[in-house]
């Protein structure tokens, strides 16, 4: 592009605002520049965010954003500013909220307009390019004549914004108990797909969060019904279209309700939160399916997603030459080129059809079982998985010869930080020494390049470089990524990282007077309201991943006053857990871990992870170990180690039962 062609995202490192540099709207990045222009020139913002993977964002780029005449209203009338909601989720939470008072509803693209103080007075998604014309012509008459109109409309959504997701302790009397958390799960129950898992109807989110909240309830509650949720959600997705049968890795969601076809975008925090989801399951059921679709996709993020220096990268984006899925699906006469002999066989296994499965072509899922094929081929289970795994192998070669998906290369450290926790996962479950190594790597990279000197944490790094200031969910995950290192390594130079987080987290980020945390720091410029995030989605609310962190460093270094910090912000989330235990399935779990006794296990001496590895086979959300081969210096390690021996500490609120050598014995006991 020359610099005629280019606007001021041209200098940016986003790739989703680099996708846009070349547009002939006069896009800005959010900042001084872009908001000084609106208020000297006296004109309205258009805040425009979206992500790099996101279908509609280019869609609605192609018909608008790169039309000259649509682009010349936009410029003569507006300050237009793009935003990329991944570097920037604080912008897009308080514009997004503003969606959704406006129009009840929300998505990406998101734009909003906005008074030239930032105030929002409308906003939406996705707009055709007629309909978004006459919005652009609507305002701008409006801006022109009726300027009283737009100011009492943002007065009106910020007083909503307000008022959003605003703390009200449920008091004394509301106590945290059994009988709560079972009648929350009995009417989420009814919302419960049995068949197809996931939520009934379409389209289907993965929300990882959910199944590990219903595992947990499992584990205390031995409920069938919930452990039947989380088997046949894993148990569907592994076999659907949301699943990359070929590549491995899950895309962001289905459009449909049986988990068919995908949304095809990859995103890296789906990936990470599966993998534990997948991992944890395993230890309760152990499915062969499950580990194999842990290892594809942690080949999936080796292969394609993990730079050089050791960080993740975030997502691939749905479209190539401009087709949706165009990269991921086949013909039936691709397929006869490809496997040959085969052909028949994986043609019936992955349902392909001549006039396809979806929009003219195929999307490979499952719906037979294994037997049919034995049966239909006659041939032993062992030469079925050979013939399925070569075909696999390849398609996989075949594939890369495509033109491939774009991909979003900027490293965020939340989303790093998740997929640093699902290798610690894999590591303790399925003991591959190659998962914790990764694990490791990531940890060092965001140790060396995440950190900032004057301390805490950069949210973004791109090309050499970490910028802007993170976030909650960054602090947040990352604790909790330390917290999981250290489970599997004992080496306490992880939860030291973890307390100088934690610190600088109360120190920016913490709201005295409701015991929460707000999303952004104190340090950071401020935007028209300061927000919480508390409702557990797609990715849990880094407010509950707090309480979570807090009650386990608490627990680790005999800090009463964490634990009680925890206790609080899990109360205040009491109400909301009762009336939509769905979107509250984080602090659910916090919930039940504190209704039961909680176990510290310490395992000091030479054959400490020999012992840990023994622990680790069994799903314990009721459990947190610390030890080593020394002694070490938390609180509860303190003249626990014995010459020569290897021994076990079982102890719940401080108080440990006798030592012993015997995994078995102290694992009686936790489960």
């Amino acid at each position: 592009m020359t610099k005629k062609q280019t606007n001021h995202l041209i200098n940016e490192s986003s790739p989703y605002l680099l996708q846009h540099a070349g547009n002939p709207v006069d896009w800005y990045p959010w900042g001084k520049e872009a908001l000084e222009k609106s208020r000297n020139e006296n004109k309205p913002m258009i805040i425009s965010v979206g992500y790099a993977a996101c279908h509609w964002c280019h869609v609605m780029e192609k018909e608008s954003f790169e039309d000259e005449s649509v682009a010349k209203l936009m410029n003569d009338h507006f300050v237009c500013i793009k935003v990329d909601r991944e570097e920037r989720p604080d912008i897009d939470q308080v514009y997004m909220i503003a969606a959704q008072l406006i129009t009840g509803r929300g998505g990406w693209p998101l734009n909003a307009f906005a008074l030239p103080d930032g105030k929002p007075f409308y906003a939406g998604s996705y707009f055709p390019k007629e309909n978004w014309r006459d919005i652009l012509n609507q305002i701008h008459k409006l801006w022109t004549n009726e300027p009283d109109k737009l100011q009492e409309q943002s007065d009106s959504v910020l007083k909503g914004l307000k008022e959003t997701e605003v703390i009200k302790a449920p008091g004394e009397k509301a106590k945290i108990n059994k009988e709560r958390i079972e009648s929350a799960w009995e009417s989420w129950k009814t919302s419960v797909d049995l068949e197809w898992g996931g939520q009934k109807g379409a389209p289907k989110f993965p929300m990882p969060s959910n199944y590990n909240f219903l595992l947990t309830y499992h584990f205390y509650n031995k409920d069938e019904d919930a452990l039947l949720a989380v088997k046949t959600t894993l148990d569907r997705m592994a076999k659907g279209g949301i699943y990359d049968h070929v590549g491995g890795g899950f895309a962001r969601y289905s459009v449909d309700n049986k988990w068919h076809v995908p949304h095809f975008e990859k995103m890296l925090y789906d990936n990470a939160q599966l993998v534990s989801l997948y991992a944890h399951t395993w230890q309760v059921i152990e499915e062969d399916r499950y580990e194999e679709v842990i290892a594809e996709t942690l080949a999936f993020v080796k292969r394609e997603l993990t730079s050089e220096e050791g960080g993740f990268f975030s997502s691939l984006d749905a479209d190539s030459e401009g087709e949706e899925g165009k990269y991921y699906t086949w013909t039936e006469d691709e397929l006869k080129e490809i496997l040959d002999q085969d052909f028949e066989l994986i043609k019936d296994y992955f349902n392909v059809t001549k006039d396809g499965n979806w929009e003219g072509t195929n999307v490979f899922w499952v719906t037979r079982k294994n037997l049919w094929f034995l049966d239909k081929y006659k041939i032993t289970l062992k030469e079925f998985k050979q013939k399925v795994n070569s075909a696999k192998e390849k398609l996989l070669k075949a594939r890369e010869k495509r033109v491939r998906p774009a991909l979003d290369d900027k490293i965020l450290t939340s989303w790093n930080a998740m997929m640093l926790k699902a290798y610690v996962d894999a590591f303790r479950v399925f003991d591959r020494k190659e998962y914790l190594e990764v694990a490791i790597r990531n940890a060092e990279f965001i140790a060396d390049k995440m950190y900032r000197k004057e301390g805490g944490l950069f949210r973004n790094y791109k090309n050499g470089k970490a910028s802007i200031n993170a976030f909650l969910d960054d602090y947040a995950m990352s604790i909790q990524a330390m917290i999981s290192l250290y489970q599997a390594t004992f080496d306490e130079k992880w939860l030291g990282f973890a307390l100088e987080l934690n610190s600088h987290v109360m120190q920016h980020f913490f709201d005295s007077k409701s015991g929460m945390f707000y999303y952004t720091s104190d340090q950071d410029e401020a935007l028209v309201v300061r927000k919480m995030e508390l409702a557990d989605n797609v990715i849990p609310a880094s407010n509950s991943v707090m309480a979570h962190n807090l009650f386990l460093l608490g627990a680790l270094y005999g800090k009463q006053d964490w634990i009680n910090a925890s206790e609080k912000m899990m109360q205040n989330m009491l109400p909301e857990f009762e009336q939509n235990p769905a979107f509250y399935t984080h602090w659910g779990s916090l919930m039940l871990i504190r209704l039961f006794p909680f176990h510290e296990v310490a395992i000091v001496g030479p054959k400490a992870h020999g012992k840990r590895r023994e622990i680790d086979e069994y799903y314990l959300p009721n459990t947190i170990l610390l030890g080593g081969k020394e002694e070490g210096k938390l609180p509860l390690l303190k003249d626990k180690l014995r010459s020569g021996k290897t021994m076990i500490y079982d102890c719940v609120e401080k108080t440990c039962k006798m030592p012993t050598v015997d995994a078995e014995k102290v694992i009686d006991r936790l489960i």
